[in-house]
């Protein structure tokens, strides 16, 4: 079938919902699907338009298996709330004009989330065309700006409930990550018009990793050599350094483990939140910052620690999965999870046996996590492989396309 995905990210661009969409789409046009993708303009890791890729509004891709539209996406500062909603105005605004435009007519839609007004352009396109439009969540907004702090107008916040709201309620299916997103998701809209004997319309379809790829490797590997760590115990966080991290914890840790000069905390990746976490970190001999690497190094960055960490501050478990973590499984390294407890990061870690998961933004149970792995080498294996076998079973590449792919059909036969 013939399947219009709208989305804010697609390779080359190398945000992490950019990864997962492009992989979702490798796996529906195995399946023999055609596809139009509309997305921004690779500029995720300066905030800016990458080289070679300015000069137009818009741009064409043609395919072998159908069409890359490309769109401006008006970056601004993360932290200038106004600024970014006009840009994510304007984004959409071009992006849902795509949608309208498509050469040929899609059978469904699917429209990504965040930004939450993709979920309009979705159904606009979906309405025009008259198919059925599935909303994708990878994280819930505007919980996540609320609890962030970055909301606090109590105006904005009922105005992005609203639109949230009646999305969801527009929407033929709503696609979410986990159960606690789907109750999060479904609660918003139980009662309202449009619900009634559709108790399914709210999906979880986790994010898949593609198994294959990312594997076991080898610890002492070129990632390694580059940046001076062999022989190291290397405890990293990899992944966006912004304002849903609680990066202070790493810092805390590597502050109490200081007297150990085999143990370094490693911090790769880049964001907003980047130069004042380096400003905190001056002095500190045991943390390295390394900037982003190309994809195609990941299973080299994955391999190269003895332990990974997942912080996230508190409340954001509720509303957002990082795919960082189904990396970190499928590379069959250990994991310590500062998040919500029962949530499903939590859930995951604890269910696999892959690591340790303390309450979030304790930077005490955090640290002494990290200090009982990295004193117990032996066990910090044993919890590595368990994430791969766990990942192996749960999370692969053509079981998550199939459920997309079931879906799509039966939207498409109850039309």
């Amino acid at each position: 079938m013939n399947l219009l995905v709208l989305c804010p990210h697609f390779a080359p661009d190398l945000a992490p919902t950019g990864e997962v969409m492009t992989q979702i789409a490798e796996q529906l046009v195995a399946r023999g699907h055609r596809l139009h993708v509309v997305t921004s303009l690779p500029w995720y890791q300066h905030h800016a338009i990458e080289p070679g890729w300015g000069g137009r509004a818009v741009r064409h891709d043609d395919t072998e298996w159908g069409r890359i539209t490309r769109v401006h996406p008006f970056p601004t500062d993360k932290r200038n709330i106004p600024a970014r909603a006009l840009g994510f105005a304007g984004f959409t605004a071009l992006t849902g004009l795509a949608g309208l435009v498509s050469r040929s007519r899609p059978d469904v839609v699917l429209a990504m989330s965040p930004p939450l007004t993709l979920g309009a352009a979705g159904w606009a396109a979906a309405r025009a065309h008259r198919v059925p439009f599935v909303f994708n969540i990878q994280d819930v907004f505007p919980d996540v700006a609320v609890e962030l702090g970055a909301l606090t107008n109590p105006k904005v916040i009922a105005a992005a409930s609203f639109v949230e709201r009646e999305t969801y309620l527009r929407a033929d299916a709503v696609t979410v990550l986990s159960e606690d997103l789907k109750d999060n998701v479904a609660a918003k809209i139980a009662g309202r018009r449009g619900t009634a004997g559709h108790a399914d319309k709210v999906r979880v379809i986790p994010n898949f990793i593609d198994t294959d790829w990312i594997r076991p490797g080898e610890r002492e590997n070129a990632y390694r050599r580059e940046h001076g760590l062999e022989g190291k115990t290397v405890v990293m966080y990899a992944g966006n350094v912004g304002l849903s991290q609680s990066l202070d914890l790493v810092l805390a840790a590597a502050t109490h483990l200081a007297h150990d000069p085999q143990v370094v905390f490693v911090v790769n990746g880049g964001g907003s939140a980047l130069a004042g976490l380096q400003q905190a970190a001056a002095g500190m001999d045991n943390v390295r910052f390394v900037g982003m690497q190309p994809k195609a190094r990941l299973p080299e960055v994955a391999a190269a620690a003895d332990l990974h960490v997942v912080p996230l501050r508190t409340g954001l478990a509720r509303s957002s999965v990082p795919s960082k973590l189904y990396t970190i499984l499928a590379a069959g390294r250990p994991v310590v999870a500062s998040v919500d407890r029962g949530t499903e990061v939590a859930r995951t870690v604890e269910q696999a046996g892959a690591g340790l998961a303390v309450p979030p933004d304790d930077a005490e149970a955090f640290t002494k996590a990290i200090e009982r792995l990295v004193q117990a080498p032996a066990e910090a294996t044993a919890m590595g492989a368990a994430g791969r076998r766990f990942v192996e079973r749960w999370a692969s590449p053509a079981a998550v396309a199939e459920a997309y792919d079931a879906l799509f059909e039966e939207l498409r036969s109850g039309r």
